[in-house]
């Protein structure tokens, strides 16, 4: 079984923070809006790909403020991505210290510990955006493709049961395209599994799904490419979709609150 996240190990997820340099700071109240911090995003993205970052918010000034304010007074957006080395997600939004609120995990799934942490950034550190960041040549992905298919896997004892949250993605992604076979999957795996991610969250998150439902954030997927560099961002009405399946869902988690 996977750990349950306590309020300590998630308040600690909040100190990995960063900022845009496009937005000056200020109370939650005067936060960009979700439209316009996908677009700094966006942009952030596009000066990275093109080898001109700004990498703002990196100085002793910025330091001097992230010790004496409130991050919720300053980060943009929750992104959740994976561990892998190649997706170092400060870097390749181009945003610095306090802009955005990180959560890492091989696979970008979304169980316990990652909910937990989504609904702190989401609700605690007010970011109203909340963006789901698969990548090409994810080996949670693969190795999950290669299990669904057949394939014999060693595996260390704990990496079964976090990249189980995968599996549904990828019969999805077999299914959708039978003439495609072996690591041909993963692609529509990686993009699957992105979705499942987001339906991981809704059915365990009532309090995501009325941030969601209420406007006051938006949650998009996308995937970055570890190659190029580029974010390639998915069909947000596919959000709207997950979520309209999700309320209809009799197994969605009802009590947004702790006991």
């Amino acid at each position: 079984m996977k750990r349950i996240a306590t309020i300590a190990a998630t308040l600690c997820c909040g100190l990995v923070l960063a900022a845009a340099p496009v937005f000056a700071s200020g109370s939650t109240a005067h936060k960009p809006t979700p439209d316009q911090i996908v677009t700094t995003l966006k942009e952030g993205n596009a000066r990275f790909v093109a080898g001109k970052s700004t990498q703002p918010h990196t100085d002793a000034a910025r330091l001097k403020q992230a010790g004496t304010e409130n991050q919720g007074d300053h980060a943009i957006a929750t992104i959740i991505g994976c561990s892998d080395s190649r997706v170092p997600l400060e870097r390749i939004f181009d945003v610095g210290v306090m802009d955005i609120f990180v959560i890492r995990v091989a696979g970008n799934v979304v169980d316990v510990d990652e909910a937990g942490s989504i609904e702190y950034g989401l609700a605690h550190v007010n970011t109203p955006v909340l963006v789901v960041l698969g990548h090409t040549q994810c080996g949670a992905v693969t190795a999950v493709t290669s299990v669904v298919q057949g394939e014999k896997l060693t595996l260390e004892r704990n990496i079964p049961p976090l990249v189980d949250n995968i599996i549904p993605a990828v019969k999805r992604a077999i299914a959708a395209h039978p003439d495609d076979k072996g690591k041909a999957v993963v692609p529509y795996g990686i993009e699957e599994n992105v979705w499942q991610g987001i339906e991981d969250l809704f059915m365990s998150s009532p309090a995501s799904r009325e941030l969601v439902n209420s406007g006051k954030v938006k949650v998009v997927g996308a995937i970055y490419d570890v190659g190029t560099g580029k974010v390639n961002w998915l069909n947000e009405a596919k959000t709207g979709e997950i979520l309209k399946k999700v309320e209809a869902d009799p197994k969605r988690a009802m009590n947004a609150m702790a006991d």
